[in-house]
């Protein structure tokens, strides 16, 4: 999972977004510094699983930018270089108009500061398995 609390709060508002535009298509893009090894990112992935959740379907994914878009598929969009932490962007394109969703990670300190603010808020919990979301509430 990732710890950013934006992150967290961007997901469920890919995934309530794709649930009332159930017929947009979707596009993720994300960009990382360019030593990144994976593509598209793990935040990325997790975003598009958002999105595919909220249409009540399992993710199918594409990569190739150079072809057409099978009905219902999530497309990926990686971008490596400088020394960006992390940017993603989610678009969902209709007739004739879009909807940009995004998040930009400016300092990977956020991470452990959405880690920190996770375990004080584990502290007393019965032991089993919360996510992100259940630390903001969603």
């Amino acid at each position: 999972d990732n710890a950013s609390l934006g992150v967290t709060l961007l997901s469920v508002l890919v995934e309530l977004a794709a649930a009332k535009l159930p017929d947009w298509d979707v596009e993720v893009v994300e960009m990382h510094h360019r030593m990144k090894k994976d593509a598209p990112s793990g935040t990325a992935l997790l975003l598009g699983e958002a999105a595919a959740a909220g249409r009540g379907v399992a993710m199918v994914a594409e990569t190739d930018r150079d072809a057409v878009r099978a009905g219902g598929a999530i497309g990926f969009a990686s971008l490596r270089g400088g020394t960006v932490v992390g940017d993603h962007e989610v678009v969902l394109a209709g007739p004739h108009e879009r909807i940009t969703l995004g998040h930009v990670a400016e300092d990977r300190s956020l991470f452990a500061q959405g880690a920190i603010r996770a375990a004080l808020w584990l502290a007393g919990k019965p032991a089993g398995r919360y996510t992100m979301r259940d630390v903001l509430g969603l």
